[in-house]
């Protein structure tokens, strides 16, 4: 019998519930994030106990950053190592390479490897950022575990806390070391030395080693101070409420600069790094990108940098310019130039600029301009060519 009109309608609705309903208990659907959005939300204080050994390992139900959710259960090796770790603190970054070495040196002698942020981004304030490009949110760490090629699950417990809290990490970084029962046989740190180069996991080494065999750590090698930056649990953000309120409340200044005095602010006779904007409130890429530099200011302004925002409206615009610079809370140093032929500012500044705006320049100690961006910047690729620049660095 041939199908009629109405049967071929429906065959493809039919294929497609037949090929919806069909797979395994592993589908993306089942078992992925791909929808994931984070919620960081401020939650009332938890009790916090730091395993001991001998514990059970607790279990948790997270997003990764490769849109997959992670059960414990999903490891299913002779040893289970879990590392409380994050983005923007200085001490994790400084161990991040020796644990993703550590990781390849043992993923395939029978030990899993996961990392769980256990931070609130909303209790992480931008003067906390000055040793990172990153914050602690999910789509930061999507960028961090790409750009360190990590080789192990990345997972998310920032919104709420619903897991950390019963493994008790004191900082980042805080490993936790499990035997095939899930039983804890080490808690503390990665090893003794933070500076790069100067340690080999020892620490960490010898726990997985003595589990891997079923042997008992030595008494006094089973728990390890875990040294690093404090966990930002959502219910202390205060402190960050109140430095953000702090900082709008800020002095918001506009100084006229004439030609002398600019070619004298390009060649930084000082000991910090100077980013220098060059806008106007005429200038449409130049307002929408500008909160950035706020947020850089804030960032790295405690360590050896400085923002400068040097404006190209005319000098009889000053009330304008003010009023936007409020509106953004730059409080930084303003300048507006006093000379309404814009062909002389451009012959100051030089560095082949065709007079277009925006552009920024990252300026050396003595003049040597590090960077030139005409146009707009990419937010994320300026913070980190600031925080890999040797007068500012990662690492403590």
């Amino acid at each position: 019998m041939r199908p009629n009109t109405l049967q071929l309608c429906l065959l493809p609705l039919i294929l497609v519930a037949l090929f919806s309903c069909s797979g395994n208990g592993n589908s993306d659907a089942e078992h992925g994030s791909d929808s994931f959005t984070a919620n960081p939300i401020v939650v009332s204080e938890k009790p916090i106990a730091t395993l001991k050994p001998g514990d059970a390992a607790p279990k948790f139900d997270l997003p990764g950053v490769d849109g997959k959710n992670y059960t414990l259960e999903d490891f299913n090796a002779e040893v289970l190592v879990i590392n409380f770790t994050c983005n923007h603190c200085p001490t994790a970054q400084a161990y991040e390479d020796r644990f993703n070495d550590l990781v390849k040196n043992y993923r395939e002698k029978g030990v899993d490897f996961v990392a769980i942020s256990p931070n609130s981004p909303i209790a992480v304030l931008p003067e906390e950022l000055g040793y990172s490009d990153l914050n602690d949110d999910f789509e930061s760490m999507i960028q961090r575990a790409k750009d360190k090629a990590y080789q192990y699950p990345y997972l998310y417990d920032g919104d709420e806390h619903l897991f950390s809290t019963h493994y008790g990490p004191t900082a980042t970084p805080h490993v936790f070391v499990f035997d095939k029962d899930r039983k804890l046989t080490y808690q503390g740190r990665i090893d003794a030395s933070e500076k790069p180069g100067t340690g080999r996991a020892e620490d960490l080494i010898y726990a997985i080693e003595q589990t891997l065999k079923g042997e008992p750590l030595a008494a006094d090698r089973a728990i390890t101070p875990a040294f690093g930056c404090s966990v930002k649990w959502a219910w202390k953000n205060e402190w960050t409420i109140k430095v953000n309120e702090d900082w709008k409340k800020k002095p918001v200044t506009l100084a006229m600069i004439d030609l002398p005095a600019l070619e004298e602010l390009l060649a930084n006779d000082s000991d910090r790094l100077r980013l220098v904007n060059f806008w106007a409130t005429w200038c449409g890429p130049c307002i929408i990108e500008y909160p950035e530099f706020i947020q850089l200011q804030r960032m790295y302004g405690e360590r050896d940098f400085e923002f400068v925002s040097v404006s190209l409206d005319s000098p009889d615009a000053e009330e304008k310019v003010l009023k936007f610079l409020k509106n953004k809370y730059s409080a930084t140093k303003n300048y507006l130039v006093n000379n309404e032929d814009k062909y002389a500012s451009i012959e100051v500044v030089g560095n082949d600029w065709d007079g277009s705006l925006p552009l920024t320049l990252l300026i050396e100690p003595g003049g040597k301009v590090h960077e030139r961006i005409p146009g707009t910047i990419n937010p994320l690729a300026l913070r980190k060519t600031i925080v890999d620049h040797p007068m500012i660095g990662r690492y403590y």
